[in-house]
């Protein structure tokens, strides 16, 4: 094998799992595939120590903290196959090359799938936004709008509504909500107007505006969306890798108290406990992996 581990991504998770293989003196390859989700936005949020860090910036970070482990190579390519075999994984790169390692950790990532609405693209992580928690406290107390219809559309509502005073729900068509739903949102000062969305277009003053199909216009300081996303490759469905019930996401296993208090079990009366473990919790302590 070529690697002890081959990461698939180089965003703020495939890095710092870097930082911890190559503190543990193993031989590593990070590989690059392309700006993050998160490029166009001008802060990144939420992210202790770094918060309202450009997204560029924490990643110059990152790879800057990574300088001393020899072991860990960060390498800009793709890669477009992926495959179990004996002792490990073997994955080619879109330059031709292949490279094997023991065992393999995807962080690609996912991608926003932008909707078709002119001015939606280029307004993306500048006015239009994904996340009240990444973009939210910017545009406090400010008119905001929200678009999405049904259920999403219901809970972004129900998540924003303290965020500002009246925001308004566009569901650009029918709203698809029933009775309970269009109650709540009435109690929470949230209106819904299913006029057609035609355009979004950005205020010289600042903030964007919602234009509609019958010639009506919204002045908001931002609009928050949920949009579908998709995994960046398709590496795990090539492994035969479960998804959550929305496709998106890697199904992961996590251990249990009966998983964990099975494997505990297994540790001879004489084997010492590592440091910083108990013969009955893993090492994150409740509900975290077993030792």
């Amino acid at each position: 094998m070529n690697f002890d581990t081959i990461i698939v991504g180089a965003g703020n998770a495939g890095l710092s799992a870097a930082l911890t293989l190559g503190r543990s003196r193993r031989r590593g390859l990070v590989l690059d595939g392309g700006p993050p989700r998160n490029v166009p936005a001008a802060h990144a949020h939420n992210f202790f120590t770094r918060d309202g860090t450009p997204p560029a910036e924490l990643l110059r970070l990152g790879r800057e903290q990574l300088q001393p482990y020899d072991g860990v190579e960060i390498r800009a390519a793709l890669a477009q196959t992926a495959r179990a075999v004996p002792g490990g994984f073997a994955l080619e790169l879109v330059e031709g090359t292949a490279v094997t390692a023991r065992t393999l950790l995807l962080a690609p990532g996912v991608v926003d799938v932008l909707l078709a609405i002119p001015g939606f693209r280029e307004l993306w992580g500048r006015g239009v936004y994904h996340s009240p928690y990444c973009h939210g406290r910017e545009v406090r107390d400010q008119p905001l709008a929200l678009y999405g219809r049904g259920a999403l559309g219901f809970h972004l509502a129900v998540l924003l509504h303290h965020w500002a005073p009246g925001p308004v729900l566009c569901t650009d068509g029918p709203a698809e909500l029933d009775a309970a739903q269009l109650a709540t949102l009435g109690q929470l000062g949230i209106r819904v107007l299913e006029t057609p969305v035609a355009a979004l277009e950005p205020a010289p003053a600042g903030g964007l505006t919602v234009a509609f199909a019958d010639e009506s216009r919204l002045a908001v300081a931002a609009v928050f969306a949920r949009v579908p996303q998709q995994q960046r490759t398709d590496l795990a469905a090539q492994l035969g890798c479960a998804f959550t019930d929305d496709g998106i996401y890697i199904q992961t296993t996590w251990y249990g108290p009966d998983q964990r208090a099975r494997r505990v079990r297994r540790r001879r009366p004489d084997q010492p406990v590592p440091a910083g473990g108990s013969r009955g919790r893993g090492r994150h302590g409740r509900g975290g992996p077993a030792q």
